[in-house]
């Protein structure tokens, strides 16, 4: 391998915009992010599937049961 064409890799402060802190090792030394694992909905378990112009009853109304549609 040739020498000196490899880019310095060493520790590296990440910080999230919800105040989350840790350390990894990067070519850069500090990354900011605005979303992690400690505050993503997925990983959080705060995702919330939002009914936009009443999607989900039409569903059901054409393929669901016919209990579904009515409650």
């Amino acid at each position: 391998m040739k020498a000196d064409i490899h880019p310095k890799y060493h520790d590296c402060q990440v910080s999230c915009a919800c105040g989350n802190k840790f350390v990894t090792r990067s070519v850069k030394t500090e990354i900011r992010t605005d979303i992690c694992a400690a505050c993503h909905p997925y990983y959080t378990g705060a995702q919330k599937f939002v009914d936009t112009a009443g999607r989900v009853d039409k569903f059901l109304k054409r393929y669901g049961k016919k209990d579904a549609a009515k409650a």
